[in-house]
């Protein structure tokens, strides 16, 4: 069915479960004939330690590991079931699909794949709606990176025909969206978000994340390891790129720590990790995006008061606000963005842009798993 043929709005759900390995954010989106969307319903339903400890894992070779992932997939489909029954609580209408990120465990365009799992078709099994997963390899498979994927909805929603914006979404890597008001609409993983952030934190203080990012406000910026870590080939290198755990991780820093003559506080490395991921950010936006008026956040990062006032600091010539400031709660993006990517695949409209991704050309994004056919009474 083409999109134009279409003259009422729909309903779709979206998931998103992220590097972050902190939970599952559920949408309950409206998506109207010209692809506008409104936000209905949300849910968070956050992991277990058990099961992030296990997605943790298979993140690098380990014994038996088709098994673990398999399972793991299934307890992943059933917590979105979870998810998607509670966003879908006194809702009386009909949903047409769920757009599902997945969780990824690989991500290696370079090698021609990536991995997410979460078992779409029992999804679709326990939920009895039409499930759409698997958006990237479509792209991977075209020469593209696959990801981000979220820059052609930024341009739905969030493009001014005035003003030269810039979206950054900071989840456990960080990625922007360029939206000039004129060319191509580009976007790019930056670097690290809140992974390593929230990693060092659990490691030294046992908690999930860094509230408000307050342990690294009361820390020192390291200079010298702040150069060390800039020095990532992956943050000197030109877009298309994409990166996840395979570049940024513990592994890596430690080794980066080891590398230095001096001992270094772990509440100056929080500090230091923070400076990471702004300095990562904003050059990629002084290097690749000039003249841009408006810097945007979203995501996890965007609640983090000293990542977002350095992010701020380091960009003084930008207004710097959330997408709160364009009627998006921050949060909420990227699983609304997956509602509307299942909506393109269902229309059959392409969602991918090579200019993002590198990829040949543009490409209707998903794989489907159809609802159970009702049953006659």
């Amino acid at each position: 069915m083409n999109a134009g043929h279409t003259h009422e709005a729909e309903y779709y759900v979206g998931l998103m479960s992220g590097t972050s390995l902190d939970g599952v954010d559920a949408v309950l989106a409206e998506i109207g004939p010209s692809g506008q969307v409104r936000l209905l319903h949300t849910h968070y339903l956050p992991y277990a330690d058990t099961l992030r400890a296990q997605l943790l894992a298979l993140h690098v070779p380990q014994p038996d590991e088709i098994h673990l992932a398999a399972c793991a997939a299934n307890e992943l489909a059933r917590l979105y079931a979870d998810a998607v029954k509670t966003v879908l609580t006194d809702f009386p209408g009909t949903v047409r699909a769920i757009g599902c990120h997945g969780q990824t465990l690989r991500h290696r365009p370079m090698d021609g794949y990536t991995l997410q799992i979460g078992n779409a078709a029992l999804l679709a099994e326990l939920t009895g709606i039409t499930v759409i997963a698997d958006f990237r390899s479509r792209d991977i498979a075209a020469g593209g990176q696959g990801a981000p994927l979220v820059p052609a909805f930024h341009a739905q929603v969030l493009r001014h025909p005035g003003i030269h914006r810039v979206v950054a979404n900071i989840g456990g890597i960080a990625n922007l969206t360029d939206l000039p008001v004129n060319g191509l609409v580009r976007g790019w993983d930056t670097g690290p978000g809140n992974m390593l952030l929230d990693a060092w934190i659990r490691r030294h203080n046992g908690a999930h994340y860094d509230r408000d990012g307050a342990w690294a406000a009361s820390g020192t910026v390291h200079s010298g390891l702040l150069a060390a870590m800039m020095d990532h080939p992956y943050l000197q290198s030109s877009p298309p790129k994409s990166a996840g755990r395979e570049q940024f991780n513990l592994d890596w820093l430690d080794g980066t720590l080891n590398h230095l003559d001096a001992a270094i506080d772990p509440v100056a490395v929080q500090a230091t990790l923070v400076e990471l991921t702004a300095t990562s950010l904003a050059d990629a936006i002084n290097r690749e995006c000039p003249g841009t008026q408006e810097l945007y956040l979203c995501g996890g990062g965007a609640h983090n008061g000293a990542l977002t006032q350095r992010i701020s600091a380091l960009l003084p010539k930008l207004s710097v606000a959330t997408t709160a400031a364009l009627g998006i709660d921050p949060d909420w993006v990227e699983a609304l963005a997956f509602a509307w990517l299942a909506r393109q695949t269902l229309h059959h409209v392409p969602a991918s842009l090579p200019a993002v991704t590198g990829a040949r050309g543009e490409r209707i994004l998903g794989a489907i798993y159809p609802a159970c056919p009702r049953r006659k009474q």
